[in-house]
């Protein structure tokens, strides 16, 4: 009895390690192709601290973009407008107080958008300037907290108060255009791949107070039996217009949003989740996260599942379900790739016991891949990224981004295939080999791709194993220096050509190092 006792423990300690600590094969297949970005927020400086010089900033972003780099993330998503504010020289809104940590208003000095995007584009990244349209103020914060040339201040009836906080009212249509301009002055002057809008449309809804916007209804909602069609309709024309106005300035730039994880409950839509959540998009956000998939007002949507596979109020595994679905479904105009919205800041969580498993959020990951639709994730955020709570990171370093991965195309946004490069040259010397791109011929080109064998033969372009880095697009030229390679041994060098949609040209320039 004793020994049979031993035995039953034994066996559960092995059951119970093999759950809290699965082991992924080595040869696993990695996908060559896969969204994995990290918000950078700067409201609050959650992400980014303040005052700093721009020698400081210049080295912090290196800093933070190279880490990332070495994690195989491929695309940083960086705010750049928190609170109706700037992280740039803008005419339409004044320096955000998170730069500096002075008032709002204060010039730093320098740009930090444009340093951020020359350091993420030199690692060979996308940035996607992130946007917080509608909020003014964070709580706390007044209206002599605004810059005094701040649009609000100018028009104090575009101001609403709810709670502690300031929002533009989205009701009014000069609100919306301001907007619109707000994006067109971004998008014109920095050669960045998306525009990002997260979750904050109407604000969150605050227990016994009402959005005050009834006068506004009453002048503007025409057409409208209810208040909250009107609303949803508000945020409609804005997400449609804003798309609408990138396009005709940049086709290829996306527009993505990374809304609140549930559209709505079960309970009030059949065709809604299997979740109880508290607050939902369409019914409290006013946020009809389907009507913009099915009118292609956005390129790329991300949920944010900010729950474990155990917490049955909003399940993971349910809601990634339910999102894929409803991309298959709803996507009437052109695809939007879905990305899912991860919660790197829970990991170690006491609310849920299920986030004191490392490999809670590395198996949620997996669980994206195997579902077949979802195109990748997005990691909140880069300081719990690096924070590396319970060494989660390191899992997905070393288990599952073991391989670099190219991002999601969008050809409905320009399907043209490139042709491979001009011309490819290697520079050898003894510690690395510069690969030299010639492509000034070519205006139908914005990144290239570099993959590296062993030997004197091709190998396999499918294979992300081989992919040692993505270079963008200099005036038809581009450089990529290999430190890595084993000076003793031979390799062939194969470069494809990417188009600002994503599309990657068929053929490679290929060329062999010298025998050694």
């Amino acid at each position: 009895m004793k020994r049979l006792l031993i035995v039953g423990v034994v066996l559960l300690l092995v059951l119970s390690l093999s759950l809290e600590t699965p082991v992924f094969a080595e040869n696993e297949e990695q996908p060559k192709v896969e969204m994995r970005a990290a918000w950078i927020a700067t409201v609050v400086n959650i992400d980014m601290p303040a005052g700093m010089s721009e020698a400081e900033f210049t080295e912090w972003a290196m800093d933070a973009v190279g880490r990332l780099a070495e994690m195989h993330f491929n695309t940083v998503i960086f705010q750049v407008k928190p609170t109706s504010d700037a992280l740039y020289p803008s005419e339409l809104a004044p320096w955000s107080r998170y730069i500096t940590g002075k008032e709002q208003g204060t010039d730093p000095g320098y740009d930090p958008l444009q340093i951020m995007l020359d350091i993420t584009h030199g690692h060979g990244m996308e940035l996607h300037a992130w946007i917080n349209p509608y909020r003014l103020t964070m709580p706390g914060q007044d209206l002599d907290d605004l810059a005094s040339d701040h649009i609000a201040k100018k028009h104090p009836d575009w101001v609403v108060k709810y709670g502690q906080q300031y929002y533009f009212n989205p009701g009014i249509p000069e609100v919306q255009q301001y907007l619109i301009e707000t994006v067109k002055e971004l998008v014109t002057n920095y050669d960045i791949d998306a525009v990002h809008m997260d979750d904050y449309f109407y604000p969150y809804k605050i227990a016994g107070e009402e959005f005050p916007d009834e006068k506004t209804f009453h002048k503007y909602g025409q057409g409208f039996s209810n208040i909250e069609d009107w609303r949803r309709n508000n945020v409609n024309e804005l997400v449609y217009e804003i798309n609408q106005a990138i396009k005709e300035m940049k086709s290829w730039v996306q527009f993505g949003i990374s809304p609140f994880g549930v559209w709505r409950n079960i309970a009030d839509d059949p065709t809604g989740s299997d979740t109880e959540a508290g607050q939902t998009n369409y019914d409290h956000l006013y946020a009809d996260t389907r009507q913009w998939i099915r009118d292609g007002s956005i390129d790329y949507i991300t949920p944010q599942i900010y729950w474990s596979r155990q917490f049955m109020v909003a399940n993971y595994s349910i809601l990634l379900d339910w999102w894929s679905r409803e991309v298959t479904t709803y996507s009437e105009v052109h695809p939007v790739n879905l990305y899912i919205g991860m919660a790197d800041y829970k990991v170690n969580d006491n609310f849920d016991e299920a986030w004191d498993n490392p490999y809670e959020l590395p198996e949620q990951i997996l669980d994206n891949r195997f579902n077949d639709v979802a195109r990748g994730q997005m990691h909140f955020s880069m300081k719990d990224v690096f924070r590396n709570a319970l060494g989660y990171a390191d899992i997905l370093q070393d288990e599952i981004y073991h391989t670099k991965a190219l991002t999601p195309a969008t050809p409905w946004n320009g399907n043209r295939v490139p042709k491979k490069p001009i011309s490819v040259m290697l520079e050898e010397t003894d510690d690395v080999v510069k690969v030299v791109i010639n492509n000034k011929k070519r205006k139908d080109v914005r990144k290239y791709i570099v993959y590296r064998f062993e030997g004197n033969k091709r190998g396999d372009y499918e294979n992300p194993e081989h992919i040692i880095g993505v270079v963008y697009d200099n005036d038809g030229q581009a450089v990529f220096i290999d430190k890595d390679r084993d000076p003793h041994k031979r390799y062939t060098y194969g470069v494809t050509s990417v188009s600002p949609t994503g599309i990657e040209s068929k053929g490679a320039k290929e060329r062999k190092t010298k025998n050694k």
